[in-house]
């Protein structure tokens, strides 16, 4: 019964990634979710090994406030550092039950007559322990970037990836002296490398791969779960950690192709820090066409399409219930309007796809980048609101550019371009972006609330 339990568990969470894979069947997908694990825990509470529920349900207790608390009071700007630090939780969790297998192997079944761990048992503690430590700081060290306590410019110094593989051959040469000996000091020092493995592994990445790091850090949280169900004998554990580390490594190489870069690079560090300074790419040094709210409003009334590029700056402004009230009075008026919607855009996987969604936007007219970039030659409008990057013609034009060769969304093919950002700043990857400078571009200077919300008070 315990067996088939966890089938059906397994399958549950095999739909549930299917329905994660389109907004429309999310919330679907998050429910075969919740009741696959559900069905797990509850499970696994009923085993014969577990002897005490107090320390359970206090975990629960005070695990359940935490979250519930969190997941209330967190804004959706914060969701990609909430993502992060739930990933850590993942690989803390990874760590101690390794540990507590390291100094308990009886009580887990994986001891052989003399009270030593099995050979394969060491090998699987080598495995879930330091995949569950780098996890853990590297969790932490994104999360911490993301949520503004630590500078999101990339951190290089000379000699940085040697340190990287020296560090590497000792964490792996102490876990094979672990799996020989089943001594306490090399497994400590795998532990202990590992942890400033994970910090020094995601210090030198900027804010431009940080929707990389994030889906990596989901797919390393899959396999310490993986690891440590082998530990446990847990078939549950193995399957679900299989499968968040596959869809994650997976997820993590579409969005290196969208930005036109390796995996490899990405690991590697050192570009996309911050924003360039407020100064960089100045009205004075080129010359912009400027504009008021009216202005952008007269486009849009006499628009026929329109085609709305959300980015980050749109999180940051919480800006998406203003615009979803702008984009209802555009649809009123007979305006057909979509919305472009890059798959590296904001600071983790769909993050756009879920600010639309929290504010009720219609998912039929929400596009992925390869459908609507046919599209913008016919466009009349493109009403850019905080994205950069994303649409930088650089890409397309430019050699010699860090981004040339990443695709983009195509929007200097449209007849006329609003951008609604604070200033000309550089996006995450440092550049200036030739778009703002075109004749078509009219810049809207202000706040992406106020100016959508300027917006509609002179529509109405």
């Amino acid at each position: 019964m315990v067996a088939m339990a966890y089938l059906i568990a397994s399958v549950l969470i095999i739909f549930a990634l299917k329905g994660l894979a389109s907004p429309e069947t999310a919330r679907r997908g998050n429910f075969f979710g919740m009741l696959g694990m559900g069905i797990a825990a509850l499970v696994t509470l009923q085993l014969d090994s577990v002897q005490n529920y107090a320390w359970i349900v206090a975990a629960l207790a005070v695990g359940g406030l935490f979250g519930g608390v969190t997941a209330r009071k967190v804004p959706m700007t914060h969701m990609p550092q909430t993502v992060a630090f739930m990933h850590s939780l993942v690989g803390l969790s990874a760590v101690l039950i390794a540990v507590s297998a390291f100094i308990d192997p009886v009580s887990y079944g994986i001891a052989d007559a003399h009270g030593g761990l099995y050979p394969a048992s060491r090998i699987e503690l080598f495995l879930g322990t330091f995949i569950g430590a780098i996890t853990f700081t590297a969790s932490l060290i994104a999360f911490g970037k993301l949520q503004g306590l630590l500078s999101g410019k990339p951190l290089v110094f000379g000699g940085q990836h040697w340190l990287n593989l020296v560090l590497g051959l000792v964490m792996i040469a102490a876990g094979i002296l672990f799996c020989v000996t089943q001594g306490m000091t090399p497994f400590l020092i795998m532990l202990a490398v590992a942890m400033v493995l994970g910090v020094l592994l995601i210090v030198p990445i900027g804010g431009a791969d940080m929707p990389v790091i994030v889906s990596m850090l989901n797919s390393y949280s899959g396999w310490a779960a993986a690891g440590i169900g082998f530990t446990l004998g847990n078939n549950m554990l193995i399957v679900a950690g299989a499968l968040v580390g596959s869809s994650g490594a997976i997820l993590s190489y579409i969005m290196c192709k969208a930005m036109n870069r390796s995996l490899f690079s990405v690991l590697l560090g050192g570009f996309g820090g911050e924003a360039a300074a407020a100064g960089g790419g100045s009205v004075g040094e080129r010359p912009v066409h400027s504009g008021a709210a009216e202005d952008a409003v007269f486009l849009l009334k006499n628009a026929r399409s329109v085609v709305i590029v959300p980015g980050y700056g749109l999180a940051v402004a919480r800006a998406q219930h203003a615009l979803k009230e702008l984009v209802d009075v555009l649809l009123k008026m007979d305006v057909n309007v979509k919305f472009a919607i890059h798959p590296v855009a904001g600071r983790m996987p769909g993050h756009m796809n879920v600010l639309l969604a929290e504010a009720d936007v219609p998912y039929d007219i929400v596009y992925e980048m390869d459908e609507i970039n046919p599209e913008f030659s016919d466009t009349d409008v493109v009403l850019v609101i905080g994205a950069n990057d994303v649409i930088n013609p650089a890409a397309k034009t430019d050699p010699s550019s860090p981004i040339y060769g990443m695709p983009i969304l195509e929007v200097g093919k449209a007849e006329h371009v609003i951008v609604i950002k604070r200033s000309l700043a550089a996006g995450y990857a440092g550049l200036d972006n030739d778009l703002f400078y075109m004749d078509k571009t009219m810049m809207l200077f202000a706040d992406a609330k106020k100016a959508c919300e300027t917006m509609l008070q002179s529509l109405d």
